[in-house]
């Protein structure tokens, strides 16, 4: 296997990814662009960065850093809603030095005043403003406990529940069959007038999905329903996700851990949201009496 590139070997990559994507993108479209165009072996990509907890890849990681020293740098801006966009010095410039980006801002955060100190590169799990700590903690006490501390049969369970609270009905878990990769199946009904007979595949995972998994699992399917599902609490590669929407073959619909995540709290299945409230005084208001 190929080495991992670096954080700051990725800066240009991710410039120029960005660049095809027209000045801006997500996340994942960035990480999908990047791995295409530096044509990253799926061997590396599949690489986790710390599975016991999160589902993050390695490279995802490592793409979070480059995106923060950019941003710091002046070379990329990001929005509320997690786009990245070229600013007006990237595009005039197109790429920069990383040695120099890296000293630029590690200089910057040691005149940043009241600034806590950092810690190493290596021990931050993402990189600022992509997921505030208030989510990290929820979506990494989940990933622990999806992966590691209930069964295969609890997740098959907790997938049939899932679907049910999503619309679907006639959810049947078949995954003990050993039935080609296929553990259940259901009907989608979409507004009481159409629906779709899906079958699905559910895996607890900490790496990333393969394309070949994608390819068997499709080779099951094929004949059987309408679309497929999978769900996994890992992540899916580049490839995967292509193969999942390759065209003149059935569709697969693809949810990883984070969707999943956020499914399950959007439902309230095992995740519950404490609203806390907040009082102000309006110092006018009683001036004003």
């Amino acid at each position: 296997m190929k080495e991992i590139p670096t954080f700051d070997s990725l800066m240009n990559p991710l410039l120029n990814a960005l660049s095809h994507l027209g000045g801006s993108g997500s996340i994942d479209e960035i990480y999908e662009k990047v791995a295409e165009l530096e044509d990253i072996e799926e061997e590396v990509l599949s690489t986790p960065h710390n599975p016991e907890k999160s589902n993050q890849t390695e490279v995802a990681y490592r793409l979070a850093w480059a995106r923060t020293y950019l941003r710091k740098y002046g070379f990329l801006e990001n929005s509320s809603r997690g786009i990245w966009t070229l600013t007006q010095k990237a595009k005039e410039q197109k790429d920069v030095i990383p040695p120099e980006v890296v000293k630029y801002v590690r200089q910057l955060d040691k005149k940043e005043p009241n600034q806590k100190k950092k810690k190493s590169e290596s021990n931050i799990e993402l990189a600022e403003n992509d997921v505030p700590e208030e989510a990290k903690a929820w979506r990494e006490e989940l990933h622990h406990l999806l992966t590691q501390e209930i069964s295969p049969d609890a997740f098959e369970r907790l997938t049939q529940r899932l679907l049910r609270e999503s619309g679907f009905v006639q959810v049947e878990v078949t995954g003990k069959t050993g039935d080609g990769g296929i553990d259940g199946k259901g009907i989608a009904r979409i507004n009481g007038l159409m629906s779709f007979h899906v079958i699905f595949q559910c895996k607890k995972y900490q790496g990333s999905v393969s394309a070949g998994a994608i390819r068997d699992f499709r080779g099951a399917m094929v004949g059987r329903a309408d679309k497929g599902l999978f769900i996994t609490t890992g992540t899916f590669t580049p490839a995967a996700i292509k193969e999942a929407t390759r065209d003149g073959a059935p569709p697969i619909d693809l949810v990883d851990g984070d969707n999943l995540a956020e499914k399950l709290k959007e439902l309230s299945l095992g995740v519950e949201i404490e609203m806390v409230e907040k009082v102000t005084i309006d110092k006018d208001w009683f001036l004003n009496l």
